[in-house]
């Protein structure tokens, strides 16, 4: 194969990666937004970011909150009175530096948040469920590649919804 054959083969496999995995996040989304659907009430799908991070990391400063949702610390800070007011996070003053909040998850927030977790196991469990064994194979080997390419720790590491890039 001459070597622009080889370009334009790269760029249509390149292409179809790219359809299938914008098709694949498309589904992801939908999953997770229909599993909201018993908590929706309660929280926006960017509140629950933000309950993840903090199931995830545990205690954690405003301002790395708002670094870790990619916000300006005073978007992160209007969530998180939303959340407050809720009772699904405590926010505090740390005291070893009093310039600092410091927010936590209330176990209302962590109920939420493991309620949604199961919800979307479950949908996703449903379909994976419906292909073969050697196509799910395939798809815990894709998935761990994409994911280690795009820098995000293992479900393991985090708190098992694994959600923070959305």
């Amino acid at each position: 194969m001459s070597e622009g054959n080889a370009d334009q083969a790269n760029r249509e496999d390149l292409a179809a990666v790219v359809a299938a995995v914008l098709t694949g996040s498309r589904l992801l989304v939908s999953i997770a937004v229909r599993s909201l659907g018993a908590v929706e009430d309660k929280v926006t799908l960017p509140q629950f970011r933000m309950l993840v991070v903090l199931a995830g990391h545990g205690e954690t400063k405003l301002v790395t909150m708002a670094e870790l949702l990619n916000v300006n610390p005073s978007t992160a800070m209007r969530m998180a009175d939303r959340l407050l007011a809720a009772g699904l996070i405590v926010r505090e003053v740390n005291p070893r530096d009093r310039r600092e909040i410091l927010m936590r998850l209330t176990a209302e927030g962590q109920h939420i948040v493991d309620q949604v977790t199961a919800r979307r196991g479950e949908e996703i469990a449903a379909i994976v469920s419906r292909m073969p064994i050697e196509q799910c194979r395939a798809l815990v080997t894709a998935m761990t590649a994409f994911t280690e390419a795009g820098g995000e720790l293992p479900e393991v590491a985090l708190h098992p919804l694994g959600w923070p890039g959305i």
